[in-house]
């Protein structure tokens, strides 16, 4: 494939890495709807965010990588790149509820989107092994071969990857809980001066 096969050291520790915020997205919501507990909250925003934007390179670099080698940019009957697609949406519209909802309930029902859309993330997964689809065959744990040099940059990749969306996260983290602070002392000192 040339020089376009460098691709894959971007688009699979991207959608790997994608794939584990989305996760820790899931988990952090379903203790939040059963604890009501904010850390969790925060760190379902937290993932959401980060995760889209490793899901955003996954959707950007695969038609890149895609183009040269299938003549196409966009294969509209692949499940995984449409499943990709709709796990992008489902994961942005949740960001958006979370960004523009003012009701009390926004948690909750960002919380439940989030269960919901972590459904698709097995389906994206796994889709080349029950579809027929653009894709090849995985080459790591699906009965592939990757030379061991390849192997080992991809590794390397990930877990460059995976530093950066950590430290992202924990930043954001951090920065959300601040934020949340300042947020809970405006509205006690608005009702101080209120009540004078």
């Amino acid at each position: 494939m040339g020089d376009v096969q460098r691709i894959f050291y971007y688009h699979v520790p991207s959608a790997w890495t994608a794939f584990l915020l989305f996760l820790i997205n899931f988990v952090a919501s379903v203790v939040f709807l059963i604890r009501r507990d904010t850390k969790a909250d925060i760190l379902a925003l937290v993932t959401a965010e980060v995760g889209v934007v490793f899901c955003t390179v996954v959707m950007a670099t695969g038609p890149i990588w895609a183009r040269p080698v299938w003549g196409i940019w966009w294969a509209p009957t692949d499940i995984r790149l449409n499943s990709t697609l709709v796990l992008w949406l489902i994961y942005v519209s949740y960001l958006v509820l979370r960004r523009f909802s003012t009701s009390s309930k926004t948690a909750s029902l960002a919380a439940a989107l989030a269960v919901f859309g972590a459904l698709d993330v097995p389906l994206v997964y796994f889709s080349i092994w029950f579809f027929r689809t653009q894709h090849p065959s995985p080459v790591i744990g699906g009965g592939g071969y990757l030379y061991p040099a390849m192997a080992r940059a991809l590794l390397i990749n990930w877990a460059a990857f995976l530093c950066l969306a950590w430290l992202v996260c924990w930043t954001r983290y951090r920065l959300e809980v601040v934020t949340r602070e300042v947020e809970e002392a405006q509205a006690l000192e608005s009702l101080l001066e209120g009540s004078r």
